[in-house]
């Protein structure tokens, strides 16, 4: 198996679960290190963060493992990673070499989601593929307050990394569940993006008009 391979396999639900069900510890761990590459790096949008979050919590759900060490590592990850991210984005000589690997179109998402949102987008990108990779990046390019940033990366972390991993773990029994983790994964982002598609929807219409 080739590196690409290997990688394709760890970041899928179904070869995380072999993993995992390996040893448990390697497999937290390797979770915990995609999360912080997802979160501290905005070149990394790609990687499928709800859904490796939720196999893991299905696992040990499973196996009967107590959750809350890893869901707090993950949680560290996860507080970590945005942090590096958004100071990646403060830093002049960083943030001017990484802009030109970056698909414009999403930093223009980014910020208009602060337009509307301000400081609470920091929370809810989170539960949103690729716009809570380039968000907190985003803030380090705009100058957001630290202070501000931490407050609201840190209620993020938790409330993404815990309600996903709480999920897995206490659905991850249901046998149709544990049979379609991609299907559920992509549910999850679905219902996670919904809402928030609607109202940006009508903000936009709202401007149009405007």
């Amino acid at each position: 198996m080739n590196p690409i391979e290997m990688f394709a396999w760890l970041t899928d639900p179904n070869g995380l679960m072999a993993v995992l069900a390996e040893n448990w510890m390697l497999g937290t761990a390797i979770v915990v290190l995609i999360i912080f590459a997802e979160t501290g790096f905005v070149i990394f949008p790609f990687l499928p963060g709800d859904s490796l979050l939720f196999a893991t919590g299905a696992f040990l759900g499973i196996a009967g493992i107590n959750p809350i060490v890893s869901i707090v590592a993950l949680i560290l990850a996860a507080i970590l990673g945005d942090s590096v991210n958004y100071s990646t984005g403060r830093s002049a000589l960083l943030r001017d070499r990484l802009l030109k690997r970056v698909n414009p179109a999403h930093v223009l998402q980014a910020q208009a989601y602060f337009e509307r949102y301000g400081a609470l987008t920091i929370v809810i990108a989170r539960f949103i593929p690729i716009v809570r990779t380039v968000v907190p990046f985003v803030a380090g390019l705009s100058q957001m307050p630290r202070a501000t940033f931490v407050s609201y990366n840190v209620v993020g972390g938790v409330l993404w990394c815990g309600s996903l991993t709480t999920a897995g773990y206490f659905l991850g029994g249901i046998p149709w569940v544990r049979a379609n983790l991609h299907w559920v994964s992509v549910i999850i982002i679905v219902l996670s993006v919904l809402p928030i598609a609607i109202k940006g929807l009508a903000w936009l219409r709202g401007r149009r008009r405007a």
